[in-house]
């Protein structure tokens, strides 16, 4: 078994990243010489992915994490894609060797996992409100539908990425004939009180993008909320929905399960991914290393 493996993270804007230290502190519990680069390419308007992706291969790296603005724009440079990566259109790891690149997209494996964790073992029934149809948003809302929720109604602010979202993923195999992912088609208000959990995928609680994208107080007592933002860990939305004593998974769970699915497509070995948990709760707790 291979013991030593060289990572890179290709992205823009990405040097305050947590993903070197949660892989590499991971990989030191499972005995392995892991290296995890990041390749910050902000500087850099006409970047040529192809070229980079092959410098790396020369430097013998087994595999690179892309993330914003490359997701999509990656996949011209790979040979194989996984059937996710085909599902969804977009990517965030590249395996690497001998010429041959596999993407895959482990966005949506680590926010089906964390929900499942989250809901621990409860059946993935009822109606869930997904607000945010951006790039994580195909995520969630193909693992939603992987999950078996009987009905996951969209809502975004940009309506044309709600149609879009449509497209691609209603009317696939895991989505069912009867179509069980659909537009909210109406005022977001409407929804709140009718579903049983809410998936909120946007911007809004970043650090500068403060507030919450919705009302959290129309929604019902029994509703639980999910969360994708986790700078800060606890968004203005998991305070208040905490606050109603209404159970909820923060953004630190999707994160998370990425990096652990990633990292174990990379080795091949299981992280343990309450070990990552913890570790992640003490970076973000550290606050920002740049």
């Amino acid at each position: 078994m291979r013991d030593r493996y060289r990572v890179a993270l290709l992205g823009n804007g990405i040097k305050p990243s947590l993903s070197p230290a949660l892989h590499m502190e991971e990989a030191r519990h499972l005995g392995l010489d892991y290296e995890y680069r990041i390749v910050d390419l902000v500087d850099d308007p006409d970047v040529d992915l192809g070229a980079q992706l092959g410098r790396l291969e020369g430097a013998g790296f087994d595999a690179a994490n892309v993330t914003h603005p490359f997701k999509q724009s990656v996949l011209e440079h790979v040979a194989d894609l996984s059937p996710t990566v085909r599902r969804l259109g977009s990517a965030n790891l590249v395996l690497l060797g001998d010429g041959h690149r596999t993407a895959h997209n482990t966005d949506g494996t680590g926010f089906r996992s964390a929900l499942e964790s989250f809901l621990g073992g409860r059946a993935a029934t009822g109606t869930v409100l997904q607000i945010g149809a951006g790039g994580a948003g195909l995520a969630t809302a193909s693992a939603l539908i992987d999950m078996g929720f009987e009905r996951i109604v969209v809502h975004d602010v940009v309506p044309a990425a709600v149609d879009a979202m449509l497209r691609r993923l209603s009317g696939t195999a895991a989505d069912g004939a009867g179509g069980r992912l659909r537009s909210a088609g109406g005022p977001l208000d409407d929804w709140l009180p009718r579903v049983d959990g809410v998936v909120h995928v946007t911007p809004v609680g970043m650090a500068e993008h403060p507030g919450t994208a919705f009302d959290v107080d129309r929604l019902g007592p029994a509703a639980w909320v999910a969360e994708v933002v986790y700078r800060p860990l606890e968004t203005e939305l998991v305070r208040r929905a905490r606050a109603r004593g209404l159970a909820t998974l923060d953004g630190g769970g999707m994160a998370v399960g990425q990096a652990a699915e990633s990292l174990r497509l990379i080795t091949g070995l299981r992280p343990d991914v309450a070990r990552m948990h913890a570790h992640f709760d003490q970076l973000v707790a550290a606050g920002p290393t740049t």
